[in-house]
C-alpha cells in the first residue's frame, strides 16, 4: 500500500545491509558458489543415466575445447534427429518415451504411447473455465505453475509416489503442458491485451508441435515446415542433464518425497527466471537494439563496432554481455544451436527473412572475437541455442510471452525423468551445507534497544 512505501523502502535498505556476505569470505571458506568449482565446472553431487552434456575434454589437468555433444539415454541427439528426418516423421513424442522409460520404443509401443498422450491432452472438466479463464495471469509461466499445482485437486490419488502412479501423472503432465500453456496465453491475450478469445480443442491426430500451433492460432493454420522446426525445438530442449537449474530443482524437491505436482511446479518456477528459461528473450531484446543502432545489417564493420560498444558496457543494457554467445559447458559448438541454425535457414527462406538470419550469423561470427579483444574473454567460441531459438519463434509468429512456456513444454519429459530417477535411486533428502559467518550477539530487551 502507498502509505507504507517509505517504510518499506527503509526496511529494504536495512534488509540489503544485513544480507550482504563479504566476497572475501567465499575465498576464505572455499565455498562452491552456484555449486561450481573454481574452473567453472559443476560440483559433482549425483549420478544420472538420463542426459549427458559434453563440451570439453580434460587432459593433464587442462580443459580442452571440443565440438559439443548432447545425449539422451546414451543416444546422441543429432543422431535421433537424423533418424526422424530420414523417416519423415515428428520425433518429440519418441523423445518423451525415451526419457521417461529409458529405451527407444517399438512401432507398436510408440503408437500406444501417442494414443495415450492424445487422450490426456484435453484438460479435466471445468479446469479451463475455473482455473485458467477465471484467474488469468499476465505471466504465462506463473499461470503454468499454478495450473500444475491445481492438477493436484483433480487427481484422485495425488500423493502416491509409487512408480506406476508417478508415471501416470507424468504422462498426463507431458500431454497437458502444451494445452495449459496455450490456454494461459489465450486468457492473457484476451483479459490483458483486449484481444479476441480463442479456445480450440486439441486434436488427437496431431503431434505435440502441430497441436501447439493449432491451439495458439486463431485459424489453426500452419505449414509442414513450421511444425517440423517447432518439433525440433521441442526435441533439443527436452533434457540437458541433471545439473541444469530446473532439473536439479526437480531432484531437490522430489528428494523430500513430496507429490509430483509440487516437484514439477517448483521446476517451472526455476525455469521462469531470466538467467535460465528467459535467455532467448534477452537475445531478442538485444537484437532489436542492434537493429536500431546498425540500420545497415550488411555493414559488417558497423556491426562489429557496435558489438564492441556492448562489450565495453557503452551500449544496450551496460552489462557488457552479448546475449546468446557462449555457454557454461559447450566450447567449440552447442549441438542444439547447430541443429536449429540448419533448420532456421529453411524457414527463413519460406518466410522471406533470410536477410535477418544473416544478421544473426554475422553476430555469431564476430562476437567471440569482440569479447576476446574488449574483455579478454577467450574461451567463448560459439553461439548457444538461445541465440537462435527466439528468432525461430519470431519466424513462427509465436508471441514472446510464450517463449519460456514453450521451453517448459519441451522440458517437462526431462523433469519427469529426473523425478523418477530420484524416487528410484535417490534415497536421501538433498541437503548441502551453508556455513554461518555472522557474529554471535546477546539479546537486548526491547526497552533497551
Amino acid at each position: 500500500m502507498d502509505e507504507f512505501k517509505s517504510q518499506i523502502d527503509n526496511l529494504a535498505t536495512l534488509a540489503g545491509k544485513n544480507n550482504c556476505i563479504k566476497p572475501e569470505l567465499h575465498s576464505k571458506y572455499n565455498t562452491k558458489r552456484g555449486l561450481r568449482n573454481n574452473d567453472g565446472t559443476g560440483v559433482l553431487i549425483g549420478l544420472t543415466e538420463i542426459g549427458e552434456v559434453s563440451g570439453y575434454n580434460y587432459e593433464d589437468g587442462k580443459k580442452l575445447p571440443k565440438e559439443g555433444e548432447l545425449y539422451y539415454r546414451g543416444y546422441e541427439v543429432s543422431e535421433l534427429v537424423k533418424g526422424y528426418r530420414k523417416e519423415k516423421r515428428f520425433g518429440f513424442e519418441e523423445v518423451c518415451y525415451l526419457l521417461l522409460f529409458g529405451e527407444l520404443p517399438s512401432k507398436e509401443q510408440l503408437n500406444s504411447f501417442e494414443e495415450m498422450l492424445a487422450e490426456y491432452r484435453c484438460l479435466p472438466n471445468g479446469f479451463t473455465e475455473d482455473m485458467i479463464l477465471k484467474a488469468p495471469s499476465s505471466d504465462i509461466m506463473n499461470k503454468l505453475a499454478r495450473s500444475v499445482l491445481t492438477c493436484y485437486s483433480y487427481d484422485d490419488n495425488p500423493d502416491d509416489i509409487g512408480i506406476a502412479n508417478v508415471l501416470r501423472q507424468c504422462v498426463e503432465l507431458v500431454a497437458r503442458f502444451p494445452t495449459m500453456a496455450a490456454y494461459g496465453y489465450q486468457a492473457k491475450a484476451h483479459f490483458y491485451d483486449n484481444q479476441s478469445l480463442f479456445i480450440h480443442l486439441p486434436q488427437k491426430n496431431l503431434s505435440t508441435a502441430e497441436n501447439f500451433l493449432h491451439l495458439i492460432r486463431p485459424g489453426n493454420q500452419y505449414t509442414e515446415l513450421e511444425a517440423e522446426i517447432l518439433d525440433l525445438n521441442l526435441i533439443i530442449h527436452a533434457e540437458h542433464g541433471g545439473g541444469n537449474n530446473s532439473a536439479f530443482t526437480t531432484h531437490v524437491v522430489s528428494s523430500t518425497d513430496t507429490d509430483t505436482y509440487s516437484a514439477v511446479a517448483a521446476a517451472v518456477g526455476a525455469l521462469k527466471g531470466p538467467k535460465h528459461g528467459g535467455a532467448n528473450i534477452r537475445v531478442m531484446r538485444m537484437i532489436e537494439d542492434i537493429k536500431k543502432n546498425v540500420p545497415n545489417w550488411s555493414n559488417e564493420k558497423a556491426l562489429e563496432d557496435y558489438l564492441a560498444k556492448i562489450a565495453r558496457k557503452e551500449a544496450y543494457d551496460q552489462s557488457g554481455l552479448i546475449y546468446g554467445i557462449g555457454h557454461a559447458v559447450y566450447t567449440d559448438s552447442d549441438p542444439r544451436a547447430v541443429l536449429l541454425k540448419s533448420k532456421a535457414h529453411e524457414l527463413a527462406k519460406e518466410k522471406g527473412m533470410e536477410e535477418e538470419l544473416e544478421l544473426y550469423v554475422n553476430i555469431e561470427k564476430y562476437a567471440p572475437g569482440v569479447l576476446a579483444d574488449v574483455r579478454g574473454i577467450k574461451d567463448v567460441r560459439t553461439a548457444n541455442v538461445d541465440f537462435y531459438s527466439g528468432f525461430v519463434y519470431t519466424m513462427l509468429n509465436i508471441p514472446m510471452e510464450l517463449y519460456t512456456p514453450l521451453f517448459a513444454v519441451a522440458r517437462i519429459p526431462g523433469w519427469c525423468a529426473h523425478r523418477l530417477e530420484e524416487l528410484v535411486s535417490g534415497g536421501k533428502i538433498i541437503r548441502p551445507a551453508y556455513k554461518n559467518v555472522s557474529e554471535k550477539r546477546n539479546y537486548v530487551l526491547l526497552e533497551d534497544r
